[in-house]
């Protein structure tokens, strides 16, 4: 992984944005492959989280108001915010806003055991999260103890969505940049979807749907070769949690129910006619060894002589009933 790559996916980044990215390119580098993620269809989901949550490395931490849900952080338990000033104390910080003061304890804890037995405490010093490189190391962290590779090698974006922020908020922003990285790690542009379809037999729509993501996962998956591919690795999932689109009512007409039965009746007439006149038709062609093209129009027109004498039969006979009548008279 490099900012080369990183860039083809982003495009244009700001300075800000490039060192952000390089912290997290450096800690990917030297312990991601700890963690597992050195393999691509791991990394394309994780580079999806961090891109949504970052505002694609803008902020290395959260942008505090306090907005009312912010003020909430104040006092949660469940975050470990037991003092006064802990909501804003321990906001989010990192690619993927490690938040709440236990949370800051436990990522201290870890980054002792897993990292350097020397790393900084955090609980004591939260600023030191957004320097390197424990910017970087912070994801890893997130990444690892909520078993996130479980779901990346099922090619599942909602259920990685739903461990990281807790249900689908940002789902589609997060699903964009799957796609977006996915085919960059393919060799693909950023937007070349229609490019992947065609080479991957995917109906070509150029807009990145289940299935095409179900293709890119599987493709991704290929480019680690055994025996270092997880062993879990599974297809990915086609249905996803999607918003239904409102179609453009289309005016049908409208045929009576009578009318539609008669004309289906006398379609099916047809139908009969002509299946029996191919029938004759191959038959004669087999008889007199003449072309059947040839031997069913001799067919047909005699077919459409017998059937026009037999609707003027009717006239046929009134007429000479009429000159009957008028001998007689």
């Amino acid at each position: 992984m490099d900012l080369a790559t990183i860039s083809k996916i982003v495009g244009a980044m700001t300075a800000a944005q490039k060192k952000n990215a390089q912290s997290v390119i450096v800690a990917l580098d030297q312990y991601g492959a700890r963690f597992g993620l050195n393999q691509p269809h791991r990394q394309a989901q994780y580079l999806a989280q961090l891109l949504h949550e970052s505002g694609a490395f803008k902020w290395d931490r959260e942008l505090w108001g306090p907005t009312p849900a912010q003020k909430h952080y104040e006092g949660r338990k469940d975050l470990g915010n037991t003092q006064a000033g802990d909501g804003s104390r321990y906001r989010g910080r990192g690619p993927l806003q490690i938040t709440g003061r236990a949370n800051y304890r436990e990522f201290t804890k870890w980054c002792r055991a897993k990292i350097d037995a020397k790393a900084p405490d955090f609980e004591r010093n939260p600023e030191l999260i957004v320097t390197d490189p424990w910017e970087g190391v912070g994801p890893l962290w997130y990444w690892s103890t909520r078993d996130l590779n479980k779901y990346a090698d099922r090619g599942d974006v909602e259920m990685v969505s739903r461990r990281v922020n807790g249900g689908t908020n940002g789902l589609a922003d997060r699903l964009d940049w799957y796609d977006k990285a996915a085919l960059v790690l393919l060799g693909y542009g950023k937007a070349d979807v229609p490019g992947f379809q065609r080479a991957a037999g995917v109906l070509v729509g150029g807009v990145a749907g289940p299935r095409t993501r179900a293709a890119l996962h599987k493709a991704l998956v290929a480019l680690t070769a055994f025996p270092a591919r997880s062993k879990d690795v599974a297809a990915a999932p086609v249905v996803e949690t999607v918003t239904k689109t409102v179609g453009v009512p289309v005016e049908v007409p409208v045929v009576p129910a009578a009318v539609e039965s008669e004309v289906k009746r006398k379609s099916g007439m047809g139908g009969w006619l002509m299946g029996l006149l191919g029938a004759a038709g191959s038959g004669l062609s087999g008889l007199f060894g003449a072309d059947w093209q040839t031997v069913l129009a001799i067919a047909g027109v005699a077919g459409f002589a017998v059937l026009l004498g037999f609707l003027l039969r009717n006239q046929l006979i009134a007429g000479l009933r009429d000159i009957r009548d008028g001998l007689g008279a």
